[in-house]
């Protein structure tokens, strides 16, 4: 009985899928059986024929079919017989065709690619991280259409000032060089006869050999000044304000090897250079220093020789003879290099004779140490020497020295500093060092006045014996860009004298600065700050008083304006002293208040 109901549930869903969709054909079926079957089209289902056809269905459904047997003949031997005659193929109907309107890009975009071409360098590759010398970077090319080789300029401004300047050259050439220079600056200041000028005049050329280098020039400097310095607690005194003047003729040869970065590498240079020197009251000097090294490159050591032969004669009111203070340096040392440190060793012998003899050995040695790779470097250096007295050097340090100034060198017996150098951010370097200087018969400029006479000159003490001078030493340069740049330098120095009681006219600090600006590549601005420690000079500060005389610590700040009007003409503007202070850097001395000159500047 199970089987007969499976059979019959069959029956049903076979007769619901496929008796429908031949029913149009069951009654065509029977009365042509047994003729051939023509293909007809096919026939839309009429409401007659779906009623047939669920007919056809409801008597299925009662009909048990065993469908084992084989014909499907019922298995109770009914008259119920089915066929099913397939009277038509399946014809898909497919859609119209849709045409793609793409026309061909006839244009060629493959890529061009150049071919390539390697050139191996012939070059040993160095396992070497040593400091090295920085070749010269090379020099842009020039954007004007036609180079200038010359330049002058002018200008005027307040206290009577006038300035003028002019630079002469052969324009470019690799191996020849040649020119000369004009300069010229003057001054009336507030104070009476407070007048001065500077004049200097020069040529020079080098000459650059395939193996050695020539140079040399002739200079000519002639300065003046009045000696305008009065007590103004005694404004009635007389005062003899005579004029000065220094003359110094001066010329200069030099002969050295090309730089080759070649190993092992020998190289030398020979230098001459002389001056004589007058002022305007019989004080002579005559100066001719030879000069030259030796350098011997073996791998990573450098062995070499340095010496010079520097011989003086002095003439004062005070001697009218001539006085020779003449030296002989000898420098033997060796150098090495490792990858974090360099080391320099030798000794410095020096030989005085002339006036004094002396004989003297120092020590010439420096380290450095890489503390951080690339970014800072410790060092620590000891040397000694002998300074030369020169009546050029005092002069130009203070031009209102008086007459009958005495010769004596000081000795540097023993200058031991130390430090740390290099960069913290790109673009921000500094260095920054203590030393301490033992100095023998250091000398010192004081006031030699005498104003009941109208003497106002000063002089040069020697403090006898042996002086310590300690201090700090702190440089910044900070480039922040193409178009800016900051740098300054302080000085703090502690001294501790012989013999005197006080390091006469010697601040204990001092601080310079400045900046450039180049605003657009016409405007460029400059300045300046200059901070001057307090100092004491021996005059009393009172008559009949003992207590010496403090000279104020000051600041002065200057500045500059260029501008670039074309590839000839430029103007520019300078101001000194811009907060007008009563500067003195020497006592009754005061320096130009507030000044301002401009011109105009020509190249050609």
């Amino acid at each position: 009985m199970k089987f007969k109901y499976i059979y019959t549930l069959l029956s049903l869903i076979i007769a619901l899928y496929i008796v429908p969709a031949s029913a149009q054909t069951n009654q065509k079926a029977k009365k042509h059986s047994t003729k051939a079957v023509k293909k007809k089209p096919a026939k839309a289902i009429t409401s007659t024929q779906k009623t047939a056809a669920k007919s056809l269905g409801d008597a299925a459904a009662k009909v048990t079919i065993d469908t084992i047997k084989k014909g499907g003949q019922p298995s109770d031997n009914s008259s119920l017989s089915e066929e099913i005659v397939v009277t038509t193929a399946y014809k898909p109907v497919l859609a119209d065709a849709v045409k793609i309107r793409r026309n061909p890009d006839l244009g060629d975009t493959t890529p061009f690619k150049a071919p390539l071409i390697y050139t191996p360098l012939d070059k040993r590759l160095e396992q070497n991280n040593e400091i090295k010398q920085l070749e010269a970077m090379k020099r842009p090319a020039e954007h004007d259409s036609i180079p200038t080789n010359n330049y002058v300029k002018a200008g005027l401004g307040n206290l009577k000032t006038t300035y003028g300047e002019a630079y002469f050259n052969n324009g470019q050439d690799q191996g020849l060089q040649f020119g000369g220079y004009l300069k010229h600056f003057a001054q009336d200041g507030s104070l009476y006869k407070q007048n001065s000028a500077k004049e200097e005049a020069g040529i020079f050329g080098k000459s650059i050999g395939a193996q050695n280098s020539l140079s040399g020039r002739i200079t000519y400097n002639y300065n003046s000044n009045y000696f305008y310095g009065i007590d103004e607690a005694n404004p009635l005194n007389p005062v003899q304000i005579n004029k000065q003047h220094f003359s110094t003729l001066g010329a200069e040869g030099e002969l050295a090897k090309n730089f080759k970065d070649v190993e092992n590498d020998f190289t030398y240079a020979l230098k001459i250079k002389a001056y004589t020197f007058s002022d305007a009251y019989q004080t002579k000097e005559n100066n001719i220093v030879l000069s030259g090294f030796l350098n011997e490159t073996i791998n990573q050591f450098y062995v070499g020789l340095s010496g010079s032969l520097d011989l003086s004669t002095q003439q004062d009111s005070l001697y009218l003879h001539n006085y020779n203070n003449s030296l002989i340096r000898l420098n033997p040392y060796i150098k090495f290099q490792g990858d974090n440190y360099k080391i320099d060793a030798g000794i410095n012998i020096v030989d005085q004779f002339g006036g004094t003899s002396n004989f003297h050995v120092f020590p010439a040695a420096k380290l450095e140490f890489q503390v951080i790779p690339k970014y800072v470097r410790l060092f620590v250096e000891a040397k000694g020497d002998v300074n030369k007295s020169s009546l050029l050097d005092f002069y130009s340090y203070n031009p209102f020295l008086g007459q009958n100034i005495n010769i004596q060198n000081s000795v540097d017996q023993l200058d031991i500093s130390a430090g740390l150098k290099g960069t913290i951010v790109p673009g921000l370097g500094f260095k920054v060092s203590v030393f301490r200087n033992s100095i023998k018969d250091m000398p010192l400029f004081v006031s030699d006045f005498d104003f009941t006479k109208g003497y106002n000159r000063f002089t040069v003490i020697y403090d006898d014996g042996k002086s310590r001078v300690n201090g700090f030493n702190g440089e910044l340069d900070y480039k922040a860009s193409e178009d800016v740049d900051i740098f300054g330098r302080v000085e703090i120095k502690d001294y501790q004298m012989a013999t005197v009681a006080q390091p006469w006219n010697l601040p204990k600090f001092k601080l310079t600065a400045g900046t450039i600006l180049h605003i657009t590549d016409k405007i460029n601005i400059s300045g300046t700050l200059l901070i001057r420690g307090s100092a004491l000079d021996p005059y009393p500060s009172k008559a009949g008083s003992t207590t010496p005389t403090t000279i104020n610590s000051f600041a002065d700040v200057s500045g500059g304006v260029d501008y670039k009007i074309n590839n000839r003409f430029s103007l520019f503007v300078k101001v000194n002293n811009i907060l007008n202070g009563t500067n003195q850097t020497w006592l009754y001395y005061p320096d130009y208040g507030f000044n301002i000159f401009g011109g105009v500047g020509f190249t050609f």
